[in-house]
């Protein structure tokens, strides 16, 4: 576990300009069998990975199994422990709530002998969301069954499938006889789901480059513009009193419902202005503020004298976090009272993510390298781009270290949901583009 010293993007004379050299079709091919030739291999080190449940504070497992995949390739290893006092002086950051104690990064690394080509970032996490009640499954979440193309479990499309293709595609460059001319990092996070600090810390650490993939489950699409987001709990208190004489109290949980149907006028109100956003004009609903949780009251035969919900709150790129943090709790602040008069006084805590939203500009040199390598991999199809009202750590690199961060990954069914799944023949095309695409980017010999 070493400290990185690593240049900053831009320092090659071709950085993020130009492809360090074009592939022949024969070297191209070779690539794309290579893939091939590994792929019952990559399944099953995917469905290894998703069998580690990589729950929030609990990666260390997964995190040591990709580690040992890393070390076995060759690739200079680092691990280390992320510092929420250190992310805490980033705005980027995303309100810490737990111990980070044992929250550990893992990153490899590739360094041609002379670097001559574009360095790439490949990213992916690692954490994935709470599997929900196991009886709705039609399997374990845990199981990594395979059924109809289809590869089951929590994590398998979001994102433990990209993390894996990340590594069997340098796999399948190498295989060719390739090796590539430009560093590469190969970084698997932790906090992607809840605030971001992991890309976050590993940016702090150090780690840049000149174009950076995340292969998150995109439906074989590169992701254009996505929204930021912000996590926060409002507390509403209350007057306890026993239910028979239950007018003379007043219930905090009602009245929390009541401030969320306030706050659903911000919602509104943000959504109206979709059409002052660019590449969110026709998306349907992009904001969204969704009530995760919520918790209140001590006894169930007395009128509650506490709520607590949790929020997730989308906006658009462009809006800083602090400005949409600034209408929210002014709205909040407007609800003074209930629809029948009784006074409420709302509170707004920070709970995680505090990120803002990113565009890619079009046309850049990776993204132009990217679609070679996807129309190679897709049997001449066009890369397609779309928006997502959700949260990517793309933000970290398009934000902070003015790198393109190409969000692109296959086919997947009930993220956050029952039954996730990740389809893999389209993760055997994804494989084979990213695998094009560090070898056109980086450069080969």
């Amino acid at each position: 576990m070493t400290t990185p010293t690593t240049p900053t993007a831009g320092t090659n004379p071709s950085a993020a300009t130009t492809p360090a050299s074009p592939l022949t079709d024969e070297q191209r091919q070779r690539i794309l069998d290579a893939v091939d030739a590994a792929f019952d291999r990559q399944i099953a080190f995917t469905q290894e990975l998703v069998r580690h449940p990589s729950l929030r504070a609990n990666e260390s497992s997964a995190q040591d199994l990709l580690y040992g995949a890393m070390a076995g390739r060759g690739l200079t290893m680092d691990r280390w422990q992320l510092d929420p006092v250190e992310l805490a002086a980033h705005p980027g950051a995303g309100a810490v709530e737990i111990s980070y104690d044992g929250l550990e990064n893992v990153v490899g690394t590739f360094a041609p002998q002379e670097e001559r080509g574009n360095s790439l970032i490949l990213n992916g996490h690692i954490d994935v969301v709470p599997e929900g009640p196991e009886s709705q499954w039609a399997r374990s979440p845990w199981d990594a069954t395979v059924r109809d193309g289809w590869l089951y479990g929590r994590g398998s499309g979001d994102m433990k499938a990209g993390l894996v293709a990340n590594l069997y595609a340098f796999d399948a460059v190498r295989a060719a006889g390739l090796t590539p001319t430009g560093r590469i990092h190969f970084e698997s996070v932790v906090e992607e789901e809840c605030t971001g600090n992991g890309s976050l810390s590993a940016h702090l650490r150090g780690y840049t480059a000149d174009a950076v993939l995340i292969p998150e489950p995109e439906e074989d699409m590169l992701v254009r513009a996505n929204t930021g987001v912000i996590w926060l709990r409002l507390r509403v208190d209350g007057k306890p009193t026993h239910p028979r004489e239950m007018q003379t109290g007043f219930n905090a949980i009602d009245a929390a419902y009541f401030v969320i149907g306030e706050l659903r006028k911000l919602e509104a109100a943000w959504n109206a202005k979709q059409g002052e956003h660019p590449y969110f004009e026709e998306l349907d609903h992009p904001i969204n503020f969704n009530v995760g949780k919520i918790q209140g009251g001590d006894w169930g035969s007395s009128v509650p004298a506490w709520c607590e919900v949790d929020v997730r709150v989308a906006l658009y790129p462009g809006i800083t976090a602090d400005s949409a943090w600034a209408e929210i709790t002014d709205a909040l602040a407007a609800v003074t009272a209930d629809s029948n008069g009784n006074p409420i006084a709302t509170t707004a805590t920070k709970t995680g993510f505090y990120a803002e939203g990113y565009v890619l500009e079009e046309g850049g040199a990776a993204e132009q390298a990217l679609e070679r390598s996807h129309s190679a991999a897709f049997d001449g199809a066009k890369l397609e781009s779309f928006v997502t009202p959700g949260y990517l750590d793309g933000r970290v690199f398009v934000q902070y270290a003015n790198t393109p961060a190409l969000v692109y990954g296959p086919i997947s069914e009930a993220i956050h949901g029952y039954d996730e799944r990740v389809d893999l023949e389209s993760v055997r095309r994804i494989t084979k583009s990213i695998a094009l695409f560090i070898a056109e980017w980086c450069g080969v010999e």
